[in-house]
């Protein structure tokens, strides 16, 4: 069962949520046809809010030696930009199929955007995210935690981004960690970044829901994708 929400702006973004785990392969050969529905002229924009089974996925940087649990989970080859990243329950990923091409043309503008999405986001929550040069994704300070050995202070990752675009649209997207089971990423070196840790909103202390962060993705995309969109939604449910 699935919940669509229809966000009224202009272009018009069909919101999708699954209420289960969806296997990587079929999220992916539907977002490979939406894009192409929408590069021809024939879909509307769309956001699917999902979670996915345990599982890795390697996106076109990713090295080989990065991957430290080669036979625990499924690995999947992404074909979006970045390195390896985990999915699994208690992780909200929202794939992202957006013209780009009617948004300016402007892919760093664009992936500023998804930052930008992920940390307002989290600001709803009274949580703040960080971007950080040469680190991919979205980052929260961990004062409480000893600093590294170099004194750099000590910094986890509560937010992972990836992108590809075909024809000028996008696909794949952000993936924010609500309450996954932290343990999972030691089978990786997220986005191939050492010396770091991985978070998620409940293990910071917020007692935050799926149900709730679902609520201030579609607030904060609205604030960041396009602030004239008006606030009505219709909701259907579809198998």
């Amino acid at each position: 069962m699935r919940t669509h929400f229809l966000s009224r702006s202009l272009p018009m973004v069909v919101w999708t949520r699954s209420d289960r785990p969806v296997p990587y392969p079929d999220a992916l050969a539907e977002m490979e046809a939406q894009v192409a529905r929408i590069a021809a002229g024939d879909g509307e924009e769309a956001v699917w809010l999902l979670e996915h089974p345990p599982l890795f996925t390697a996106g076109t940087s990713a090295k080989p030696e990065d991957l430290l649990w080669p036979d625990r989970f499924p690995v999947y080859e992404a074909r979006r930009g970045g390195e390896y990243t985990y999915h699994g329950p208690g992780q909200r990923v929202a794939y992202a199929m957006l013209d780009v091409g009617q948004r300016g043309r402007d892919v760093r503008a664009f992936v500023w955007q998804l930052e930008e999405w992920v940390i307002r986001t989290l600001a709803a929550f009274n949580l703040r995210g960080e971007r950080r040069a040469g680190r991919v994704g979205v980052w929260v300070a961990r004062p409480d935690k000893p600093p590294l050995p170099d004194g750099t202070p000590r910094e986890d990752k509560i937010a992972a981004i990836g992108l590809r675009l075909r024809r000028w649209v996008s696909f794949h997207g952000i993936s924010i960690n609500v309450e996954p089971d932290l343990s999972h990423f030691d089978g990786i070196v997220p986005c191939g970044i050492r010396g770091h840790g991985v978070t998620s909103l409940v293990d910071l202390g917020l007692p935050v829901t799926m149900e709730d962060v679902d609520l201030a993705l579609k607030e904060s995309f609205a604030e960041v994708f396009d602030a004239t969109t008006p606030k009505r939604e219709t909701a259907l449910s579809v198998r």
